[in-house]
This record gives C-alpha cells, sequence and structure tokens, in this order.
C-alpha cells in the first residue's frame, strides 16, 4: 500500500463540549501496567522464516517500572531502564532482557518507594541529583561503545551492561575523564569509517548556557571536549552527523532551571517551547569544534532527525529530519498519550555553510501524520542515502488517544511511503532498526510489537524493501514487554559497506 498525506478527521472537541474524543488505541494501558520480567530463554517457536544472514545481536532499550511503593509515575519518560536483546547465533535466537540497575532504581527499591523526581512526575520530598538535576533511569536508548554496551538517559553519564549478561557494571564516565554532571545525550552517533564516536549533552546553566560535544576514539577514549556558547538553555533531544560536521536543531524549548531546582516542579513543567520564534540549524566542525553556520530553519520543532551528509563538492549539506509543529512531550502522559499531537512530517533542508544560508526545503510527500523514530541503513551513516524507516501513527489528526500502529518505509527518490499496518489493538514499539546484509545492500528491519488485546509481546521481522508485504518471521515472546523506545545492532563485521545510492 501507498501512504498517503493523512487527511483531518475529528478534531478535539472546543471548551464546554460534553463529547468525548474516541479511543484510537483501546487497551494501550496496559502496555505500562504490567511488571518487568527479567529473564532469559531461547525462542524455539519462531513463526515464519528468518533471514539466512542474521548474525549479531539487536539490544532495545525503554522504561519499564512505572510503579513503586503503590506510587505511579505519570509520564512514559519516568519509568525506570530495561534493556532487551535478541542474540542471532544461529539456530534459535537468545531474548535476555533485564532492568539497568541505576543509583536511582536500587536506591527505591532499597527504599520500597520512589525518592527522585522525574522528568514528568514530581511529589512531596523528592530528591534532585546533587541538588540541581534529575537522576537517570536509563531509559532512552543503548548504544555499543568500545568494548562497552552503554545504556543512556537524557540526564548524566551512561551506564555500562555486560552485552551477553546484560547485567549492569556500573556507571561509565570513560576513564575518568567525565565526572557525573557532565551533560551528556542519549543519541550517540559513530562514523561507520573512522569508528569514532560522538555525543553531545547541554549544560542548563541559565547565566552560562553550553552545548558540550564530545569526540571519541573507536576504543572508547574520550579525544576532544568542545564548549560552545547558547544564548538560552535549549532542550536539544538528538544530532546528526555528516562526513565534516555536527548538525544540531535548535528549536526555541527552553528550560527554567530555577523552576526545576526551586519550586519543586517536574522538568516537563518548566519547560516552555516560544511558538512563532525561528528555529536555527547550527553546523559545527567536527574535527575543531568550531561552529561554522547558523541557519534560520523555520519555525518547527524536531526531536529526531534522519541524517545529514555532504554534496561531492562539499559546497552544499543536507540535513534531513522530522518536523512537528511544536514539542511532543506534553503528549507522553499516562495513560492519555497523543490524544492531541500534531502532525510530523520529514523535511529535507540543503544549507550553504559558507554562506550560512538554507538553500532549499522539501518535505517528504509521502507521509505526513504522526511518525517518529526514523531509522536509515547505519552503514550509511553520515553519507548520501535515499531510503529510511520509521515508526507512524494512522489516526494522526482524529481527537483522542492513539499510538504508534504503523511501520513505514520512505525513499526520497520517488517521494514515495509504503506502510504495514499492524492488527487491531496492537502497538509498534522500538526504533526500527535496519539489519544489513553482509553479502550486498540488503537488509531487514526488526521492530517491537505489544498485542494488548492477548497482552502477547513479539519481534516482527521485515524485508527492509518489501514492508507492506508483513513479517518474514514472528518471534513470539513468553510475556509481555513494555514498548520501548532506541535500539540498535551490534552485527559480525562486514568487509564491504554499502554503495551509496545516488540522488
Amino acid at each position: 500500500m501507498t501512504a498517503q498525506p493523512l487527511t483531518a478527521g475529528a478534531k478535539a472537541p472546543g471548551p464546554g463540549s460534553a463529547t468525548v474524543p474516541a479511543d484510537h488505541a483501546p487497551l494501550l494501558e496496559t502496555a505500562f501496567s504490567l511488571p518487568p520480567v527479567e529473564e532469559s530463554y531461547r525462542i524455539h517457536e519462531v513463526e515464519g522464516e528468518l533471514p539466512a544472514f542474521l548474525r549479531g545481536t539487536y539490544y532495545l532499550a525503554g522504561p519499564a517500572v512505572f510503579e513503586r511503593g503503590g506510587r505511579r509515575y505519570e509520564h512514559w519518560l519516568d519509568g525506570d531502564g530495561l534493556v532487551t536483546a535478541l542474540a542471532f547465533e544461529g539456530g534459535a535466537p537468545r531474548f535476555t532482557s533485564r532492568l539497568v540497575r541505576t543509583r536511582k532504581l536500587v536506591a527505591e527499591e532499597a527504599a520500597g518507594r520512589p525518592l527522585y523526581r522525574c522528568f514528568g512526575t514530581a511529589f512531596e520530598g523528592d530528591r534532585l541529583k546533587l541538588g540541581v538535576g534529575l537522576e537517570s533511569p536509563a531509559n532512552i536508548s543503548v548504544y555499543p561503545a568500545g568494548e562497552a554496551l552503554l545504556a543512556f538517559g537524557e540526564q548524566g553519564l551512561p551506564w555500562r551492561l555486560d552485552p551477553a549478561t546484560l547485567e549492569t557494571l556500573g556507571e561509565h564516565d570513560f576513564g575518568r575523564r567525565l565526572n557525573p554532571l557532565s551533560p551528556f545525550s542519549a543519541h550517540p552517533k559513530r562514523d561507520p569509517e573512522s569508528g569514532e564516536l560522538y555525543n553531545f549533552g547541554i549544560s542548563f546553566s541559565p547565566r552560562r548556557p553550553r552545548l558540550h560535544l564530545y569526540r571519541f576514539s573507536p576504543a572508547g577514549e574520550l579525544l576532544d571536549r568542545w564548549r560552545l556558547a547558547l544564548e538560552r538553555p535549549l532542550s536539544v533531544h538528538d544530532f546528526a552527523l555528516s562526513r565534516r560536521f555536527a548538525v544540531f536543531h535548535l528549536g526555541p524549548y527552553v528550560l527554567d532551571t530555577r523552576g526545576l531546582v526551586e519550586d519543586g516542579r517536574p522538568l516537563l513543567d518548566c519547560l516552555a517551547w516560544q511558538a512563532g520564534e525561528q528555529s536555527v540549524l547550527l553546523v559545527v566542525d567536527r574535527q575543531s569544534g568550531e561552529p561554522v553556520a547558523r541557519v534560520p530553519c523555520g519555525a518547527g520543532y524536531c526531536l529526531h532527525l534522519i541524517e545529514a551528509f555532504e554534496s561531492e563538492d562539499g559546497e552544499r549539506l543536507t540535513v534531513d529530519l522530522l518536523e512537528l509543529d511544536r514539542p511532543v512531550y506534553d503528549q507522553y502522559r499516562l495513560p492519555e498519550l497523543f490524544s492531541e499531537v500534531s502532525a510530523a512530517q520529514p523535511v529535507r533542508l540543503v544549507v550553504d555553510p559558507a554562506a550560512a544560508s538554507l538553500v532549499e526545503r522539501t518535505p517528504f510527500p509521502g507521509w505526513r501524520g504522526m511518525c517518529d523514530f526514523p531509522a536509515v541503513d547505519p552503514r550509511l551513516a553520515g553519507r548520501p542515502y535515499r531510503e529510511f524507516w520509521m515508526l507512524g501513527v494512522a489516526a494522526s489528526e482524529l481527537a483522542g488517544r492513539k499510538f504508534f500502529d504503523r511501520l513505514i518505509h520512505a525513499d526520497w527518490r520517488t517521494g514515495r511511503a509504503t506502510a504495514w499496518a499492524a492488527p487491531e489493538s496492537c502497538y509498534l514499539g522500538g526504533e526500527p532498526v535496519f539489519l544489513p546484509d553482509p553479502a550486498g545492500d540488503a537488509g531487514a528491519v526488526i521492530c517491537q510489537q505489544f498485542d494488548a488485546a492477548r497482552r502477547r509481546s513479539s519481534f516482527l521481522i521485515f524485508d527492509a524493501r518489501r514492508v507492506a508485504a508483513g513479517p518474514l518471521a514472528v518471534l513470539p515472546l513468553r510475556r509481555p514487554e513494555r514498548l520501548g523506545f532506541h535500539a540498535c545492532w551490534v552485527g559480525q563485521p562486514s568487509r564491504r559497506s554499502a554503495r551509496s545510492s545516488s540522488m
């Protein structure tokens, strides 16, 4: 099927209306009410056929503990982190799931109640990390760094895990080069040729806000740390890495640090979107850490970028991202997720870094509706590409609760998108990771499915270029799993990199 731009449906009721919005995600609350289970076993009853080239491990991170001591968290980003792994080694895949034993989790398990303030939940007597920030639940992403496997949150340092057992080995400070207050995001990026790892973090000081850009060796050694001045303490979740540049979308989403530290408010309530103000692309030289250009790019908001790459002559920088009308974090409140979500759309921005100007802006025509978690073939990271995958919401413009129920394959060259629709009362989670075929440019895509009516979870594996045909294989789990956020694939080394598709 070809996914057409969504048309407006029933809008949210106006003030004083007695109309109750429809529920387009029946039983979704089930996905956030089941207790997490730590276990490891082989999946022998695979439905369908696994691609023969799968050799490696898929990792997924997400929030899992939403209640402790009779107190329930109120936001999707609040749950303590759990990491799952699917190891493909020949024979039956092995499934493993374990909680990330952060300081927060260990202290609260011992106390039998919540102790720390969260992104969307505050309570009387709650604590901040060293009195100034949130204690990380390590629930956003998981990523390899050298020989380490790291679980990331939005706040503070990552936590190191055993890649096979997922046992938590401790907070990872990169050889004592970073400290517990070093700002560190949940979206590291790796250069597929050099193996170098980059990440960033935002220092939200009201007097001297800074964007910190980090560069690490393939072994995980900190090589450089640059500090770039910001005009205001802005919330930035993601960035893109091309061959020459690190690219940040800076939207006017401002954090009131005083509200967090002095007024006792949850972080979500301290963020303010300055509607109508311009967003800016900040382009930074990734070898020197020097700012190259600040390019106004419209009044939209970006949570996740898709990819960035340069033209052959190096004079143009293409930045692809998912653009929303406004931030979406307020739509993560439990259990009424995405009740009033605005549409998102992939957008291609072509920039002249030397002139600090926007040359071209091209919305992707094949899909307009809520979408998120974009992914590309990792072999083409920072290089020209044409295809990407993401999750979508079919009922985006309808009033009422809704959730991700489409897996989308999009093609910039044709401007078309094809989608697979999950069955009724089934919801998709986890970044749709591309699993490369080492023998060529083909590959598979994997994502998570939760069947709310049956309280069952599974992982679905698709032919990456025939998503609409349905999954090649379904890996059912013994017990239901929470819906996750970001994922990664750690495969066997390939002697051949993917060929770049001409644009």
